[in-house]
């Protein structure tokens, strides 16, 4: 019999139960395999998430399955291709790894025969060997949150490591030794911090100890798999106590080194803000001027805003601290950092970019005027609504009277560019004539010639404000004017 603290509670027990009703899919392969001769299990995350769904298991309709069997993956194919029929599709892409993969009536399940993972040293992926358990399978599970299972049709709840006790302390273990799970597959001391970030949960500390001492093992994981565990712990809940215990336990040298670096960057005279506390402060700043849910863009760029600072350090003789020109650091340093973890190039570029402005607001000490603005936006782009988010994020100063007025600052900025949009049409932020315009104007052939006459042009339009194509081509005749005499 299980210890009292790994048995369900009443909720937990209905909510386990009503899975009959969220998922018909679960009762429908559960009967098939079972006739089959096979034994199936939800697994993993759609367990785990139906403990947590706050006593609504229907908030989880919406998410895809997973399963493991005791069935080998021809006959898992063989099971899908009929409970799909002509209203799905089976997948055969992971079948050597014991996964397929099937999508009816829009439900994804993912089917994987009972396995354990081990990765060879030096290897980049694991060898595959099938198990005929569920025990088996559920010990090589990263954390025990992840190793309780439910067997279907019966619903039987299945949980051999305490992971409900887990679960409900919020606490990260292994369901075996730490040294010997994190040796099977590294990027489990990665997904620690994913977790902790998406459960708000801590590591016990033999897995903590153990993800210290093992972490250059991350050197065998690919980037792209690094970037995935990342990107979800950016997204979690509580992305800073993730991003805490990659710095603590030194996996983000094989991760986000720049953030060791933030920590380092300590001022022995205290005449500046801990820059790595500061960031943390404002990555959860920005988590809470999000509108329209987790945003890895504005979360990325407000963890990497700072990264340039430790570079740029001066110390001067009476004490004060200075980071010239942090932020052309930081862009170069986010980019080349995101672009080794193998994010998408739009996202290198927004993030750097983000980085880049960031202090752009500040550099209007003395007031906007309306070429300011235009400026600030033009510069933006798309950006723009982050980039004031990232900029109110940044003060986290204790000086209340100090934070107040740079926050009606940024009040006050966003007034003047609604003001300018609705009688400008900032979003749209150009001069009247196009290329094809200025080369007809001054019959001039394609080339850089063109491409300087349009900035002239913007650049009026920035300082001046709207004009006219007659005002334009006027514009255009001084400026061809005045360079052919030059």
């Amino acid at each position: 019999m299980p210890p009292a603290e790994n048995v369900l509670e009443p909720d937990q027990a209905r909510r386990l139960g009503a899975l009959v009703d969220v998922y018909p899919e679960a009762q429908e392969l559960g009967e098939a395999f079972e006739a089959a001769g096979f034994e199936l299990y939800l697994v993993g995350g759609t367990v785990r998430d139906t403990l947590l769904a706050g006593g609504d298991p229907a908030a989880l309709e919406g998410a895809d399955l997973d399963f493991a069997t005791s069935a080998r993956p021809e006959d898992t194919a063989r099971l899908l291709e009929a409970w799909t029929a002509d209203r799905g599709t089976v997948w055969l892409t992971g079948a050597r790894f014991g996964t397929v993969s099937a999508t009816r009536a829009g439900r994804a399940v993912e089917i994987t025969t009972f396995r354990s993972d081990e990765y060879e040293a030096g290897s980049r992926h694991p060898a595959v060997t099938y198990g005929d358990a569920v025990e088996g399978d559920l010990a090589r599970r990263d954390f025990t949150v992840n190793a309780m299972a439910v067997r279907v049709p019966q619903y039987e709840f299945v949980d051999l490591f305490g992971g409900l006790s887990d679960l409900n302390r919020r606490i990260l273990r292994t369901p075996i030794d730490p040294r010997t799970s994190f040796g099977d597959d590294p990027l489990r001391m990665v997904r620690l911090a994913r977790f902790a970030s998406q459960l708000e949960a801590e590591a016990d500390e033999a897995t903590l100890r153990a993800a210290t001492d093992m972490a250059a093992e991350l050197d065998t994981i690919s980037a792209e798999r690094i970037r995935e565990e990342l990107s979800k712990l950016v997204l979690g809940a509580a992305p800073t106590r993730g991003i805490d215990l990659l710095v603590e336990t030194g996996l983000a040298r094989w991760s986000l080194p720049e953030l060791i670096e933030l920590r380092e960057c300590v001022d022995p005279m205290h005449r500046h803000k801990d820059v790595y506390a500061h960031t943390l402060a404002v990555v959860d700043n920005a988590i809470a001027l999000e509108t329209e849910g987790p945003d890895l863009v504005l979360r990325l760029a407000a963890l990497l805003h700072d990264i340039g600072k430790p570079a740029t350090r001066e110390i001067h003789a009476d004490g004060s601290v200075t980071f010239h020109h942090h932020e052309m650091v930081g862009y170069r340093l986010t980019r080349d950092r995101l672009r080794a973890l193998r994010f998408d190039n739009q996202t290198v570029k927004d993030v750097a970019e983000l980085v880049k402005l960031h202090l752009r607001f500040h550099t209007y000490k003395m007031g906007w005027t309306d070429s300011a603005v235009r400026r600030y936006v033009r510069d933006a782009g798309h950006l723009l609504p982050r980039l004031n988010a990232l900029t109110r994020a940044d003060v986290t100063t204790g000086n209340r009277r100090k934070a107040r007025t740079i926050q009606e600052r940024m009040d006050a900025l966003e007034v003047r560019i609604a003001e300018l949009q609705e009688e400008e049409e900032l979003a749209s932020l150009r001069p009247p004539v196009d290329g094809n315009r200025i080369m007809a104007h001054l019959d001039l052939p394609p080339g850089p010639l063109v491409g300087e006459a349009w900035n002239h042009l913007l650049e009026l339009r920035i300082e001046e404000g709207p004009m006219d194509e007659e005002q334009a081509l006027a514009a255009l005749d001084a400026w061809w004017a005045e360079r052919s005499d030059a």
